[in-house]
């Protein structure tokens, strides 16, 4: 496979599909897409800001001369607002996301966001969200959802291209979709993939995920384009699959002696996957695992999940977790 250079702005992948890359992939970093046939174009997902959004439609526009009202169809992989805040640039377009994905979206909009990121005195959990976001524009960024939503499969065209998408969550989120287009061997992945970064598993089940896994390993693919970090192979793939198998049973073992969620993912050896940045979403993906294993009272709110977050963090950086070799 073709090593395309992981930089900031739209790399031609393929016949007709583009990549739109945004280094180093962390926290709101996404990646987006562009599908193009004759005078026919699909955008997968916005991103995090109207100013990132902007600059994204006018690569797009400088390099295939499609402008964002040429876009007739925008898909939202998931909800997450770093692949789908830049949808009121092109709220002239259909666009298309998994029911789930749709009904999650309205309960955090842009507006909450940047009240959010406005208030880090709220405690460890602000602040780390203030931290990691701080740097974009939320403010009065309009909340623009989906006009069509699809469950379980849907099939596109465009132009001569037929666009395939497929639901495979609750995983990463609720709702999480697949972009594949078969003809050009490509497939856009959302957050299913993170490559060189840590995966984050808000909802789970974590067998979804691996499943998700799987059926792209499944498919005759070369080109696969993923929410955050470079374009991959099957090779990217399987190394996320085996982060999750390997946090699920490290997590299962520290479940069943009793030990809380948040001493579980100190604890947890993270091996070669510790080189991978933002590795406290283990924290989160420990707390999603233990919910699945049937823990009671973990009772903890997405800014407590911030909060473990930025602890694990610091741990981490004073040696005192499980891939502090690599932390320091």
């Amino acid at each position: 496979m073709p090593r395309w250079e992981y930089s900031k702005g739209l790399h031609e992948v393929g016949r007709g599909i583009y990549a739109y890359l945004s280094p180093d992939g962390s926290w709101g970093w996404s990646n987006a897409g562009l599908i193009v046939d004759g005078d026919r174009s699909l955008l997968v997902d916005t991103l995090f800001d109207l100013k990132l959004t902007s600059e994204m439609l006018q690569a797009m526009r400088d390099a295939t001369g499609v402008g964002a009202r040429q876009i007739r169809t925008v898909v939202n992989t998931h909800a997450n607002g770093d692949h789908t805040y830049g949808n009121v640039l092109v709220k002239h377009a259909e666009i298309i996301a998994s029911l789930a994905s749709a009904e999650e979206m309205d309960e955090f909009p842009p507006g909450m966001m940047a009240e959010l990121v406005k208030q880090p005195g709220l405690g460890d959990g602000a602040a780390f969200i203030a931290e990691l976001f701080g740097g974009f524009q939320f403010e009065g960024v309009e909340h623009v959802p989906p006009t069509r939503t699809y469950s379980g499969r849907l099939d596109l065209k465009v132009g001569d291209k037929d666009v395939r998408l497929l639901e495979v969550g609750p995983a990463h989120t609720r709702g999480d979709t697949l972009v594949h287009v078969p003809s050009e061997k490509t497939i856009y992945t959302g957050d299913i993939l993170f490559i060189g970064g840590t995966p984050v598993m808000w909802t789970g089940p974590v067998a979804n995920w691996i499943a998700a896994c799987d059926l792209i390993l499944g498919l005759d693919v070369d080109v696969i384009v993923p929410g955050h970090g470079p374009v991959t192979d099957k090779a990217g793939v399987r190394g996320v699959r085996d982060y999750l198998v390997h946090v699920h049973d490290e997590a299962w073992k520290r479940f069943q002696d009793g030990m809380p969620f948040d001493a579980a993912a100190r604890d947890i050896a993270l091996r070669e996957f510790g080189a991978w940045s933002d590795s406290e979403r283990l924290v989160v993906n420990v707390h999603s695992l233990y919910r699945e294993f049937g823990a009671s009272n973990l009772g903890e709110s997405v800014l407590d999940l911030f909060a473990h977050m930025k602890r694990y963090r610091d741990a981490c950086a004073g040696g005192h977790c499980g891939h502090a070799d690599h932390a320091r």
